[in-house]
């Protein structure tokens, strides 16, 4: 055993590379932060806009038939205007040959300005009953509308019956429409039409308490005395005799300016005026009609346009600014719905593609690989090296090092101990085995470590592992196969989770089966597979040293050397049965730290090999085919994989629950099958399957934060040294493996 010992003394400083690693981690709490608040805003977004266009719920409950022995009969055979002036309940007619004409539903993009261009076009003053959610959508119509001396009413937030919710409900759909109306044009209003309401004599015992409280808190309910019934859309003739009151009667009149198609509305609008005007009829708003029913308080302004808009108040204050937040917020959802909604069909599109993608060539690696004819050309015998990088792995050196020393091929093993301050380069000699070299270096980093081992070793293949990594005897020997063929620079070996006992290991368990095996027999079919793990890889050590050897510049040290080998014209293939058994991280936090740390550093060593994009010739491959799938594949469908989550949840909450959560149990059907065919594959367990529904409910939202949480570090600088996971040493060579 040879060993290379630097000085020893008093206990070492931390060095260069520790300290800035120890700076950069402390970094990274802000970089979280941001990207839990990225996704946080990505759910509101969502949440808001489902508000917006339904009722969460789907409440759709409209209540008949209920008794009205409750309500007091000058109420039930009174006008349509209730006003709860000092408390006690009156109401308000008409004057003859008056029209209050009113809108319900609105504001709509489509009908609403027709109707707008239409009233201008009559000078006719109209009151419009708004649906909270649509003013805040459209709150540009509603400027216009209050600008042009009509009169606004509040319609509830979501259009519901009132009826049916709570004290809390009622006052909350009241609010938010009044703070849309003030982000819309600055005013607020005591009008107030119930959903599917329409003549007095309606009220009932049920909704009668309802208008009672807004009575007490300042509003003023309306009815109708003549309805157009144009919703049923019974042509432009009907809609204009059922709007026409009898006998020169006076009358509140309901058209609908939104809440379907309104076309025979716009039809029938301008035919009625000229039919009531040529009767000899004026049209007012509500505040008109109260206005010439009762006599307007001492100072009151007394202009027409006054009196037409007598139920506005100006917004101020508080009210205005929540206001105007809420139609910021509600621009910024109608804005990146529909944007969020490309994004959705566009990863729905990889995701199915990826997995039809992995089987097809999956399968086909698998029976081209396991073939009796299949070689790889003259078997290797000769003996390799194997490079142990070790930092701090006194619970894991001495499995890694025994499981080695069973090795069915010949090898020399290297112990690169990068300034272990545990004890791991001690445990390492302390075993005494002869084919072992231990090297002791200042703490330089993984990459330092690989390519101090790279230069000692003494033959022309380099086997790489971690140090927390056991191989099975055979590991070694089917893992150098491959370079029987000249052509081939570098060989992936099968990673497996070994402490698989747990819920963590479990779900990394079937990740590795699937995202990773899968992945790289795809990649292996296509030339160009994108990374060789770290746990496990083979190396010509000229094709190491071609490339300039493992380069410090990402923190994926392993995808950088990958891609350079490409680059450099080396072929690079998948040998699924070289295993190797590693500790997957055992803690969330820790598999964060590992997890961000592949995620980012394959963002660094794609960005560092772009040009390979332009490569020409067999060396461009990666370029023309690998760099657009891993980026397609690795980070813009997993980025944009939450929208498949959330839009399920919003669509559960304000579409349809059942068809809903069938979808989603169908793209789980689909992934359960290819996680079945890939551990067919790898002839594991089917029983660890049944963790994969709990796997996609939360390992996988951890793994959008952590890609996330990458990108932001992308974007905003910074970077980490070696990252230590804490090791438990439990994970050994399975009994009977080989």
């Amino acid at each position: 055993m040879t060993t290379t010992t630097p000085s020893r003394g008093r206990r070492r400083a931390p060095s260069r590379m520790e300290r800035a690693a120890g700076k950069a981690a402390a970094l990274q709490r802000p970089r979280v932060i941001l990207a839990l608040l990225l996704l946080l805003a990505l759910v509101c977004v969502m949440l808001l806009d489902g508000y917006l266009r339904a009722e969460v719920g789907g409440d759709q409950r409209v209540r008949t038939g209920a008794s009205s022995s409750d309500v007091p009969d000058d109420i039930l055979n009174g006008g349509p205007i209730v006003t709860f002036r000092g408390g006690q309940a009156t109401t308000v007619s008409v004057p003859d040959k008056t029209i209050a004409l009113t809108f319900d539903d609105g504001p709509d993009p489509t009908w609403t300005p027709e109707v707008l261009a239409i009233l201008e076009k009559y000078d006719v003053p109209a009151t419009f009953f708004l649906v909270g959610s649509m003013v805040s959508r459209h709150p540009g119509i509603v400027a216009d509308m209050v600008e042009q001396g009509h009169e606004v009413g509040i319609h509830t937030f979501t259009h519901v019956d009132l009826s049916y919710q709570s004290d809390a409900r009622v006052r909350r759909e009241m609010e938010q429409t009044q703070l849309a109306l003030a982000g819309a044009a600055g005013i607020t209003t005591t009008l107030f039409r119930a959903p599917y309401s329409s003549r007095t004599d309606a009220i009932d015992n049920y909704s009668w308490p309802v208008y009672k409280k807004l009575g007490q808190d300042g509003y003023t309910s309306v009815f109708v005395d003549t309805d157009s019934d144009d919703w049923k859309r019974p042509g432009v003739t009907k809609i204009v005799q059922w709007a026409t009151p009898e006998k020169n009667k006076g009358a509140s009149v309901l058209f609908h300016d939104a809440g379907g198609e309104r076309s025979q509305t716009i039809a029938a609008l301008p035919k009625y005026i000229e039919k009531m005007r040529a009767k000899g009829y004026t049209f007012t708003t509500v505040s008109g009609v109260i206005a010439e029913r009762q006599q307007a308080p001492a100072g009151a302004p007394q202009d027409r346009g006054a009196r037409l808009q007598a139920a506005h108040r100006e917004a101020t204050g508080t009210i205005l600014y929540e206001g105007k937040a809420l139609v910021a917020a509600v621009a910024v959802a109608e804005a990146a719905v529909p944007t969020l909604s490309v994004g959705l069909m566009v990863v729905g599109v990889a995701v199915m593609g990826r997995f039809g993608l992995m089987l097809l060539l999956a399968r086909r690696h698998h029976r081209q690989r396991n073939r009796r004819r299949f070689s790889w050309g003259p078997t290797v015998t000769r003996p390799v090296s194997v490079i142990v990088p070790a930092y701090n792995e006194k619970e894991c050196i001495a499995n890694t090092l025994d499981s080695l020393a069973r090795s069915t091929h010949p090898i020399e093993i290297i112990v690169v101990d990068d300034g272990s301050t545990d004890g791991t380069a001690d445990i390492a000699e302390s075993l005494g085995m002869p084919n072992v070299r231990v090297i002791r270096q200042a703490n330089a980093g993984k990459p330092a470590a690989l390519n101090n081992g790279v230069r000692s070793a003494r033959y022309d293949i380099v086997v790489m592992m971690d140090g927390d990594t056991v191989f099975e005897p055979d590991t070694v020997r089917q893992l150098v196969q491959p370079f029987a063929d000249p052509e081939v620079g570098a060989v992936a070996g099968n990673a497996k989770v070994g402490n698989r006992t747990t819920v963590i290991g479990a779900w990394q368990h079937i990740e590795y089966v699937m995202g990773f095996n899968l992945d790289r027999r795809m990649y292996d079919l296509l030339r160009c597979m994108p990374t060789i793990p770290g746990a496990i890889g083979a190396f010509r050590r000229e094709a190491v040293l071609q490339v300039g050897g493992m380069s410090e510049d990402t923190l994926a040290e392993d995808t950088d050397i990958t891609i350079a080998l490409h680059r450099a014209g080396w072929r690079v293939v998948y040998q699924e049965h070289a295993r190797a058994w590693t500790e997957a991280p055992g803690s969330l936090k820790q598999l964060w730290s590992q997890r961000y740390r592949w995620s980012y550093g394959t963002m660094q060593a794609l960005w560092k090999h772009r040009k390979s994009l332009t490569d020409k010739g067999p060396s461009g491959r990666f370029g023309r085919v690998g760099m657009p799938l891993v980026v397609l594949f690795q980070i813009v469908t997993p980025v944009f994989a939450p929208l498949i989550d959330v839009f399920t949840l919003y669509a559960m909450i304000f579409v349809d629950f059942q068809a809903s959560l069938l979808a989603w149990f169908a793209v789980l059907g689909v992934q359960l099958l290819c996680a079945a065919y890939a551990f067919r594959l790898d002839r594991e367990r089917y029983r660890y399957l049944l963790m994969m529904p709990l796997q996609q409910l939360a390992y996988r939202q951890m793994m959008y934060l952590v890609l996330i949480h990458s990108c932001v570090t992308a974007l905003t600088g910074g970077r980490l040294r070696w990252q230590k996971l804490k090791r438990t040493g439990e994970v050994g060579t399975p009994a009977g493996a080989g």
